[in-house]
């Protein structure tokens, strides 16, 4: 597997991602994750639909609860042909937990935990602490990558308004 050192910063210390990185053009790789009930959901069950993946390290944080929370009320706006998915490394039932009590409704939050497809597939896996590093993918409706950010230090916020633009030259 493609190892890419110092792709990412952790409070200013490189870490490497595993996989290859994704890029604008790219067809969107297939992936089977697990949402809160342990059922696998792939990229596949979401055909014909603009997808939004928010990539966090783990919900337990201050910056990944923030980016949740923010895609969540975003969707609001969104039409029902948007699919806006969180993906972590926590287990699903912490997801659960974490979705109920910040009123998670609008986001499906989904679990890369058992076998780390996701992670793989995009190149944001870090190999040192087997998370997943911040990004954000918009795939279109026929599966192509329309918008690819990698955040550089993971502490940091993606940049929601570009992303969400992105989104919307889609509709």
């Amino acid at each position: 597997m493609k190892e890419r050192t110092a792709a990412v910063t952790f409070k200013g210390n490189p870490l490497t991602l595993l996989g290859q990185e994704k890029r604008v053009g790219d067809t969107a790789p297939d992936f089977c994750v697990l949402d809160g009930d342990l059922a696998e959901v792939c990229l596949s069950a979401y055909k014909s639909k603009v997808c939004l993946i928010s990539a966090v390290p783990s919900l337990d944080t201050p910056v990944c609860d923030m980016q949740t929370r923010r895609f969540n009320q975003e969707a609001a706006n969104l039409p029902d042909r948007v699919a806006v998915l969180t993906i972590s490394m926590d287990l699903p039932f912490a997801q659960q937990r974490f979705c109920s009590v910040a009123e998670i409704e609008r986001v499906q939050v989904l679990s890369d935990h058992r076998k780390a497809t996701f992670g793989e597939a995009y190149g944001i896996l870090i190999k040192e602490l087997r998370l997943l590093s911040r990004g954000i993918f918009v795939i279109d409706a026929q599966g192509v990558i329309r918008y690819v950010e990698y955040v550089k230090e993971i502490t940091e916020q993606p940049d929601y308004e570009t992303a969400l633009a992105a989104v919307r030259e889609l509709l």
